[in-house]
């Protein structure tokens, strides 16, 4: 008998190699997702825009914002093209479509916003804007320039509307938590009727009176910036100083320096919060007292505080609000009461005279809330890089720059 003896032959299959060009496409989808993942629920970079957080945050300050200090939030308009925020880089037309829109929701964080917190949320007011003057505030120019009227300044500028988040980003500090009665009294902030908590660069506007010499040195040394003599009534000896400054010129013989304030009632400025100066004579010194919205909480509802409610009522919480004939209606309903859905925050600037924060336009919703300014990891002179690189800043955690 024969045995028959089978071989069995494997093939070899070999893949063709991808072309190169295959392989940077992919290479920059997996870069691109992972970045977008980085930045939508881990942390995001900003740069400081202003002097509004002087001393300190300062210009051209580069800063990680932390998103899992109070929970990420899902994108509440999720198709758009990654790593942008609201604007397509060359075109300047929306990098967005709102034709899918998911409501708000935050996964969980390492905690909640706690007073003091140095926080970067989605400007209140940014719901329209002005496409020629981007950086100012459509509601604050249809009141004052345009005496309220829509078609007029519709007429003039290109206007624009953003969803929640993808209005532009603010930082500012958090002072004022849901429920808190909040003040300011001849500049200085008080929270349920204790003084608010103080930092050493913190600015206000101050007087400065004396013949010393040492004066102009201090103040050229120091790169201290004088208060445009118009926005103080002609007094060319106003300046921006930190607290810090301020007991330092204390201490030279012949020197006095006073805080430079708006007193109570004194109507300079129709920007302020609420925009009813019939019911509310306040200004930035000299502010409230009011109760911040918190969710759960009642309040009642007059014609003469309806301004405090307004926004809150038909923007932030998505309802009808008509004032007729000396009545409230929500929704179609006469009402006398209003319960809050959202907890509010209060954002200041810890350069306080020259911040534009929740003093001029209000409360910052909940679901406003981007991130806690987590640490600086470069910076630069305002004036330019030419004019140096700020080392001693360069990773530095925010907690320890307002030291």
């Amino acid at each position: 008998m024969s045995v028959t003896e089978t071989k069995v032959v494997k093939k070899t299959v070999v893949k063709a190699k991808k072309p190169v060009w295959r392989e940077w496409l992919d290479a920059g989808v997996f870069a691109i997702v992972a970045a977008t993942l980085i930045r939508t629920f881990i942390f995001e970079a900003y740069t400081i825009p202003t002097g509004s957080m002087e001393g300190s945050m300062l210009v051209n300050d580069y800063l990680f914002v932390s998103k899992l200090s109070y929970g990420p939030r899902i994108p509440m308009t999720p198709v758009a093209l990654p790593l942008v925020h609201n604007s397509m880089p060359l075109t300047g037309g929306k990098s967005y479509t709102d034709a899918v829109k998911w409501g708000y929701r935050r996964l969980w964080g390492f905690g909640n916003v706690e007073r003091n917190d140095v926080v970067v949320f989605n400007f209140p007011a940014g719901d329209t804007v002005m496409a020629q003057r981007p950086a100012d505030d459509y509601y604050s120019a249809l009141r004052d320039e345009f005496n309220g009227d829509r078609e007029a300044i519709a007429g003039r500028y290109k206007i624009i509307t953003h969803p929640v988040d993808k209005k532009e980003n603010y930082i500012k500090r958090c002072v004022g938590m849901p429920g808190d009665k909040l003040e300011v009294r001849d500049g200085v902030l008080f929270i349920n009727d204790a003084p608010g908590a103080n930092y050493p660069h913190q600015k206000l506007w101050f007087s400065i009176n004396g013949t010393t010499a040492g004066i102009a040195d201090y103040l050229s040394d120091n790169e201290i910036e004088q208060v445009p003599p118009m926005a103080c009534g002609g007094q060319g000896n106003v300046f921006f100083l930190e607290n810090v400054q301020v007991a330092e010129l204390r201490k030279i013989p012949g020197v006095n320096v006073a805080p430079f304030i708006y007193p109570k009632g004194f109507i300079t400025e129709l920007g302020v919060f609420p925009h009813d100066t019939a019911n509310f004579k306040f200004n930035r010194d000299n502010f409230g007292p009011i109760v911040l919205p918190k969710a759960g909480v009642t309040v009642q509802l007059t014609p003469q505080n309806i301004a405090l409610f307004r926004r809150v009522i038909r923007n932030y919480e998505v309802n009808t609000l008509e004032e007729k004939d000396g009545k409230i209606f929500i929704n179609g309903k006469e009402a006398t009461s209003y319960t809050f859905k959202m907890d509010y925050y209060w954002m200041m600037g810890d350069n306080r005279n020259n911040s534009l924060d929740s003093r001029y336009w209000g409360y910052v919703p909940a679901d406003h809330v981007v991130g806690k300014a987590w640490f600086v990891w470069f910076s630069y002179h305002k004036e330019g890089m030419s004019h140096g690189i700020r080392w001693k800043r360069l990773f530095r955690s925010v907690h320890s720059l307002e030291k």
